[in-house]
């Protein structure tokens, strides 16, 4: 989805990861939970920080931070996962991202959403939707279908096949 096609009011769940505030539309979005206990499973990229069990579903845990070139961050009161859909190539995956903290609903107009900025040809920039206006502050709209290749889709759905085992069914969800 580009900004050509926002119109309206959408509404977005905004989070923050390091000093940056990123927002994900609403419609993607099934839930948010705090962090908890994470299953790591061997051989898995380093942006692929395991599984948890989600009411007897294996789901994959990302960190977004990594993803994006960010540095770790230790886990503190306010880190949470949001349970999201992913789309690629017409396949849906639910898939949980680390953030460092989940801010709050917001609706933004088509006249608050200012396409990606151009930055080069080196540096992907195709998974940011839009800039986002609100207040005097920008928010990174980002199209999560788009932050995760085929490949990374394929390996999450790897890390949930490889987690299929008594052990990961024991973890509280």
């Amino acid at each position: 989805m580009s900004t050509a096609t926002i119109t309206g009011m959408t509404q977005y769940l905004t989070y923050t990861l390091a000093d940056e505030v990123f927002a994900l539309d609403i419609g993607k979005v099934r839930e948010v939970l705090d962090f908890t206990t994470v299953t790591k499973v061997p051989n898995m990229p380093d942006f692929m920080l395991g599984v948890i069990n989600l009411r007897g579903s294996v789901v994959p845990v990302v960190d977004l931070r990594t993803r994006f070139r960010m540095p770790r961050n230790e886990q503190t009161v306010n880190t949470c996962i949001i349970i999201t859909e992913v789309r690629i190539d017409g396949d849906t995956t639910v898939l949980g991202c680390l953030a460092d903290s989940v801010q709050e609903v917001l609706d933004l107009e088509a006249n608050q959403v200012e396409p990606a900025p151009k930055i080069g040809t080196k540096l992907r920039n195709e998974f940011i939707q839009g800039m986002g206006k609100h207040g005097n502050r920008f928010i990174i709209i980002l199209d999560i279908d788009k932050v995760f290749t085929v490949d990374d889709v394929a390996l999450v759905a790897e890390l949930g096949a490889a987690a299929e085992c008594p052990l990961v069914h024991h973890q509280a969800a």
